[in-house]
């Protein structure tokens, strides 16, 4: 009897407890609610576009005018703005709810004025202009208020046809003719083509085929020499070339998966396509091959015509670049069309790698401008056009030519932009300068700390500068190019709808690399509900290719990106640009070579010294997550360093560069192949998986075939190691990006349920 009350006491007590526990637990199951994903979905890039006003200037120059048109985004909806740069005035282009009236009539449609249904327009003179919707182009003539369509002409195809208009250039059979336009007589100029021998073809990157032998796209190329006597060509050689395959199980109408192949070299492979530039003589029929000039499909040589003004010469070259195989070295060569002789007027050589970014500007007096990373910095070089002598180097210095623009012949000056060179400055800010051809008179035009986007007129009399930081709203201005000077203001950016909210630009921050000296950036993105006195786990979006820095620098790319969204979800989002990635020093940049697999040992150092400085920062809840590169740094983080990252999404990753497209890894991980490749491999090292890994692939992704992903799978099953695989069977590579798909979800729910521990929404649908 004792027990028995004792225990009836005893649930009495307890139960005002269990029911405050139940309370409690469901206040924390609930945490992620609707609003949650409302929340993070708010600032994917579909949404965020409509948010912002005045985020950007991307002028379109109007020809023959001192004047540009472009579109953004207003309080009032989508609307076209027209800049007269001689008047300095800003309008309308045209009354958008009179538009929006005479286009519902004439279509039989309702079309509202903030969302006018053409993205571009061409403006044929004051008042009247036209725009291509539905097939039909409109013409609009607002001082008329009339507005009249007509049916979309056929481009006017001149595929093929000679600058003289004489001859046409056509396939038939795998060998190339010529067609006088005026007699239409048919010259037979190749006799040695065949299907998988294919004269006046290329291999296109992405040409799938049905079925293990199916036929690929067709595919055309010739340029005619500029005297209409000669054309350059190349065949394409697939007789050795060996393929990859894909299964399709999406197609609805199909209930057997469809076999898909392409060609597609990986790294170290002599079975590849290969491209063979070839030259014909339409009146003599003579053919030279230039064999010495065959590349892998995935590093043609670029050859064209020589562009000298003397007629005698035309036809008479070709330049172009060229790479030897392996990518240490790059020539710059004239092919002489006459006999097939190959001339090299500039080569570039490095022990690791040459980069396919150089910069290139043929000049009109006999001289040329290239770039090279032989001081170290990448630099611009002033060089003769005929014998291949350097004249110059035009730039030095610890910093980085990162576009070259243009040559102002009359006054000698280079355009061009760089970056690193303002100390005190963010190393990855551009700005544009100017330097003469000898070398003198360096200036800087955009004088502004901040990340410039230069957009420079066609006449080269004006440019628009949309300057910003990742915490600056960007300011669109119009400059004087000569001076630099800001000759007017068009806009800025509003994000007054986001501030509303409690959105934080993203915070940039330092930290010391892995050499121990080496100051590397990077930024971390707060939730708009921020609370300083909560503690958040960590995510780190990675992509540590070489040839390439992620971490924003542009409060457009803070903005339009995967870090916010995912921020909102409570999490802190970071970004690093370690040692091996591109847009400082190629010693810099090096790490990286045949090391891509330890990219994300800096990111570990840069969390923990962030987190010194954060007290918010939970260092025991870290995840990681990247897409293709990123895939990769995402499993190899998870292996890499286990005791650190907890929770890891790896979505179209090349878990093993052996089995990824040749170029990239040749290029900074070495050819030929050799045990790096095995020893930075995912799959090699997938006995070694301790937290919670999620495996994303698109079945037909033809970019970074599945086959390494389910490769990884089938180590990690033999590891005895648990993760999670997922498979989208109608998707090539692009799948969770910034706008928000079926898969942004499946990411954001497995660090909810897995780092920060919380039970994700069922079935909520992006969009809805």
């Amino acid at each position: 009897m004792k027990n028995r009350i004792s225990f009836h006491i005893l649930k009495v007590w307890m139960l005002p407890v269990l029911i405050l526990l139940l309370v409690n637990s469901g206040k924390l199951n609930a945490q992620v609610t609707v609003e949650t994903y409302k929340r993070a979905e708010y600032f994917l890039t579909s949404n965020l576009r409509k948010e912002i006003y005045h985020l950007e200037v991307n002028p379109n120059w109007i020809r023959g005018k001192e004047a540009f048109w472009h579109v953004t985004r207003t309080a009032d909806g989508k609307r076209f703005f027209l800049t007269d740069t001689g008047q300095k005035l800003i309008t309308e282009a045209f009354d958008h709810f009179r538009l929006a009236e005479l286009l519902s009539k004439e279509a039989d449609t309702t079309i509202l004025h903030s969302e006018l249904p053409f993205e571009r327009i061409e403006v044929q003179d004051s008042g009247r202009f036209t725009f291509e919707w539905k097939n039909r182009v409109w013409a609009y003539n607002a001082s008329g208020d009339s507005l009249a369509s007509s049916p979309k002409r056929r481009s006017n195809d001149r595929t093929g046809i000679s600058p003289d208009g004489k001859w046409r250039a056509f396939t038939r059979d795998y060998n190339l003719f010529a067609e006088n336009l005026e007699t239409g007589r048919e010259i037979q100029l190749s006799f040695n083509g065949k299907r998988d021998y294919e004269y006046g073809s290329y291999y296109g990157w992405s040409d799938l085929m049905k079925g293990e032998n199916g036929v690929r796209p067709e595919r055309f190329t010739v340029t005619w020499s500029p005297d209409s006597r000669k054309i350059l060509t190349q065949i394409a050689d697939l007789r050795l070339a060996e393929k990859m395959f894909m299964l399709d199980f999406s197609q609805d109408e199909r209930f057997r998966p469809e076999l898909l192949s392409y060609y597609r070299g990986s790294p170290g492979d002599t079975t590849v396509v290969m491209i063979i530039p070839v030259i014909f003589d339409v009146e003599s029929r003579k053919e030279i091959v230039l064999e010495k000039l065959a590349r892998p499909h995935f590093m043609p040589v670029n050859l064209g015509w020589d562009k000298q003004k003397d007629s005698q010469q035309a036809g008479s070259a070709l330049y172009g670049f060229s790479y030897q195989r392996g990518y240490k070295q790059l020539d710059y060569i004239r092919a002489d069309a006459e006999d097939g002789s190959i001339k090299s007027l500039f080569t570039d050589v490095s022990d690791t790698f040459v980069e396919n970014t150089y910069h290139f500007l043929d000049l009109e007096n006999g001289q040329f401008v290239v770039s090279s990373e032989r001081s170290g910095w990448k630099h611009l070089y002033l060089v003769d056009r005929n014998t291949g002598k350097l004249v110059r180097q035009l730039t030095s210095g610890e910093f980085v030519v990162s576009r070259l623009h243009f040559a102002d012949s009359t006054k000698e000056w280079i355009y061009f932009e760089a970056t690193g060179r303002e100390k005190g400055r963010n190393v990855y800010y551009p700005h544009l300068y100017k330097v003469r051809l000898d070398g003198t008179g360096l200036t800087l035009l955009t004088g502004e700390d901040a990340y410039h986007d230069i957009r420079i007129q066609r006449d080269k009399e004006y440019f628009v500068d949309n300057f910003s930081r990742i915490d600056q709203p960007t300011r669109s201005v119009l400059r004087e190019l000569k001076t630099g000077q800001v000759v007017m203001e068009i806009s800025t950016a509003d994000i007054s709808n986001l501030t509303a909210r409690g959105y934080q630009s993203p915070k940039p921050f330092s930290a010391i690399a892995k050499d121990g000296k080496t100051e590397i950036f990077g930024v971390y993105f707060l939730p708009a509900n921020f609370d300083p006195d909560r503690k958040y786990p960590v995510i780190d979006y990675s992509y540590t290719g070489p040839f390439t820095a992620i971490t924003p620098k542009s409060f457009r790319d803070g903005l339009m990106g995967l870090q916010q969204p995912m921020a909102e979800l409570g999490f802190v989002v970071v970004c690093v640009d370690g040692l091996g990635t591109a847009g400082r020093s190629k010693a810099f940049q090096e790490v990286s070579y045949r090391n891509l697999g330890d990219g994300t040992t800096d990111h570990v150092l840069a969390i923990w010294q962030l987190a010194g400085k954060l007290p918010f920062l939970d260092i025991d809840r870290v995840g990681i997550f990247g897409h293709s590169a990123g895939g990769y740094d995402a499993g190899r983080a998870m292996l890499l360093h286990p005791d650190f990252y907890k929770v890891g999404v790896a979505s179209a990753g090349d878990h093993d560069h052996r089995m990824e497209k040749a170029w990239w890894p040749e290029m900074y991980m070495g050819y030929p192949v050799g045990d790096f490749y095995h020893e930075q491999s995912n799959i090699t090292s997938a006995h070694k998986l301790q937290g919670r890994l999620l495996l994303a692939h698109g079945a037909v992704d033809e970019n970074v075939n599945p086959s390494a992903t389910y490769k990884f799978a089938e180590a990690l099953i033999k590891a005895g190691k648990d993760f999670d695989l997922f498979i989208w069977p109608s998707r090539n590579h692009s799948f969770g990006r910034t706008e928000g798909d079926y898969f942004t979800k499946k990411r954001w729910d497995y660090f909810i349920q897995h780092l920060l521990g919380e039970t994700p929404l069922l079935h909520y649908r992006i969009g809805q």
